[in-house]
């Protein structure tokens, strides 16, 4: 018996030796940096609030979460290095309604933007602002578009990428309007917004990152995409208001794990940004910059899949109709 009841301990104990380490390395985390891949040209509106959410994230979680901006492909170049990246919560990734919704329906990726990650937390919504170079004889949506129709296919509209929802704005801006202008695609926001600065595009529908350009007076802004006049820019009307009805929408940018990351690990994470989103001083500055901040269930990873799910459902039959492809 006495054989029996120690062969039962050790049988016990040794089946449990694996798990301990596990455990232990999920309470401990994070012990090192963090890299957070943004698959955007630095300088666009997420990478500001991405700057502004991870320095108050890492006063949370004790250690440095290190921005890595790496751009191309309309952003599945760095959402693919994340894809391929270890399990263990040390290499997060970025990813907006382009990288992990429209993406899918363009490109023929090694990866599944639906089912390749895992997601961690929804940090911002924001809208678009329709903006021109001050030099546009332009100076309200009626005015913009009189002045597209008079000469078409000669204006810009320089966007993130192919299949970003700035291009498919610009489709759908056409077809409502009857205008024709070029399709400039950049390797992310900032770019773009700079060239418009400089004068060498037409226009953007412009991130929170163009906010600055705009109360500087270096860019106009025409209008807003969202349904009532944003906050940062409050002289600015919307495009309803504009007079074109039907073209009010929103964009959203996330965090996201490779799959697999344990859930402890993700769940760490997302505490970590809801708490940050709580802070009235990193509220009073996101808001400041055009976003809007999303609800603490908006926040959590259940619901901030079944948003990237409901939206590729919307999205992708009107992607496919509409012919895009890689260029």
């Amino acid at each position: 018996m006495t054989s029996r009841r120690t062969f039962l301990h050790l049988a016990t104990g040794a089946a449990a030796l694996p798990v301990l380490p596990r455990i232990a390395q999920a309470q401990a985390y994070p012990t090192r940096p963090i890299s957070l891949v943004l698959p955007f040209a630095a300088g666009g509106g997420a990478d500001a609030v991405l700057r502004i959410v991870t320095e108050r994230m890492r006063g949370i979680l004790g250690q440095t979460i290190i921005i890595e901006n790496v751009p191309g492909a309309s952003g599945s170049i760095g959402t693919g290095r994340v894809f391929r990246a270890a399990s263990d919560g040390y290499t997060l990734g970025a990813g907006n309604w382009g990288t992990h919704v429209a993406n899918g329906a363009i490109y023929t990726l090694p990866y599944d933007v639906l089912s390749g990650f895992e997601p961690v937390a929804l940090h911002q919504i924001f809208y678009y602002i329709l903006a021109v170079r001050k030099a546009l004889p332009a100076n309200n949506l009626q005015e913009l578009i009189a002045w597209l129709k008079v000469n078409p296919d000669k204006a810009s509209l320089g966007t993130p990428g192919i299949g970003a929802q700035p291009h498919l704005a610009g489709l759908l801006f056409q077809n409502l309007t009857g205008t024709r202008f070029q399709h400039v695609p950049y390797r992310g926001a900032g770019p773009a917004i700079q060239d418009l600065v400089a004068g060498q595009i037409d226009m953007v529908f412009g991130d929170p990152s163009v906010v600055s350009a705009v109360r500087a007076g270096n860019v106009k802004a025409i209008a807003v995409t969202s349904r009532q006049r944003l906050a940062s820019v409050p002289d600015v009307p919307t495009t309803e208001e504009s007079g074109l009805g039907g073209f009010s929408f929103s964009n959203w940018v996330g965090i996201f794990a490779p799959k697999r990351t344990p859930k402890d690990i993700i769940g760490k994470l997302n505490a970590a940004v809801a708490s940050t989103l709580a802070d009235p001083r990193i509220r009073e500055r996101l808001v400041d910059l055009g976003v809007e901040i999303p609800t603490p269930e908006q926040q959590k990873p259940e619901a901030f899949a079944a948003l990237q799910k409901a939206d590729a459902e919307k999205w992708w039959p009107i992607i496919k109709a509409a012919g895009i492809k890689p260029e």
